[in-house]
This record gives structure tokens, sequence and C-alpha cells, in this order.
């Protein structure tokens, strides 16, 4: 198995770990480890609104451990296309929830933050491959 694909599987994982451990905090109502000070406010982005699926009481970081968890078996296969349009799905979420925790909530959130970080790291190695696939990156 390459070194790029076990490093998305290893991504993947660990974001996993980050939307379980944000949604065991939702259901148990506990606020997270996470340093209040201006414009960081866990709490204030894990308590709004937009952190459950619209209608439903369903948090947001459980739709995170299915993305993350379907990622994780998607770069066990080796389908580069596959990998890359997974990847957009989830940059178009992250762009969406960042979106919300700047512009609508005015403050972010750290956990979150580091699985919109993942998801980016990940999207960069779905692109690099398949930039690669086509002879247009390095060492192609």
């Amino acid at each position: 198995m390459a070194r790029a694909q076990l490093a998305a599987i290893a991504l993947s994982l660990a974001g996993v770990g980050v939307s379980l451990y944000l949604t065991l905090l939702h259901f148990s109502g506990v606020a997270p480890t996470c340093p209040v000070s201006g414009a960081i406010s866990c709490e204030a982005v894990l308590s709004s609104s937009y952190a459950v699926i619209a209608g439903t009481s369903v948090p947001t970081s459980a739709a995170g451990i299915v993305w993350f968890g379907a990622s994780a078996l998607i770069w066990g296969w080796r389908s580069d296309p596959l990998h890359l349009a997974w990847s957009a799905i989830g940059l178009l979420a992250v762009v969406y929830l960042v979106f919300i925790e700047i512009v609508r909530l005015g403050v972010i959130c750290l956990w979150c933050t580091a699985a919109h970080f993942l998801v980016i790291a990940i999207v960069m190695i779905a692109v690099t491959l398949s930039l690669r696939g086509r002879g247009l990156g390095r060492g192609a």
C-alpha cells in the first residue's frame, strides 16, 4: 500500500476519533475541553443550532464519523476518481461549516478546526495523486 494511501487512511481514522469525541460530548451534555478566549469557543459552536443536522437532534459531528469512516474505507480500496469525488464532498462541507463558524457565529471551535484540517489534508492527498495520475504532478 502506498504511503499516501496509508496517510489518508490514518488521517481518516483520526477524523473518526475527533468526530466521535464531539458526538459523545453532544449526547453526554459535557462541555468540550477547549480554551475560551475571544474568537475561540468550542462550547458556543457546539451548543448552537448549527451543531445538529437541520430538523433532527443528530449532531453534525455524527456526519463527520460517517464521512471519515467512509473515507478510510474508500482509501483502503484503490479508486482514484472516487477519492477525488469523496474529498470534494468533504471540502464543500468544510467550507460551509467554516462559514457558519466565522460569519454566523463569530467564533471557532478548535476541535471542529482539527476535523476541518484533516479533511483538507485528505483533499490535498487526493488532488496530488490525481494530478500525478494525469502526468501533471511532481514525480510523474
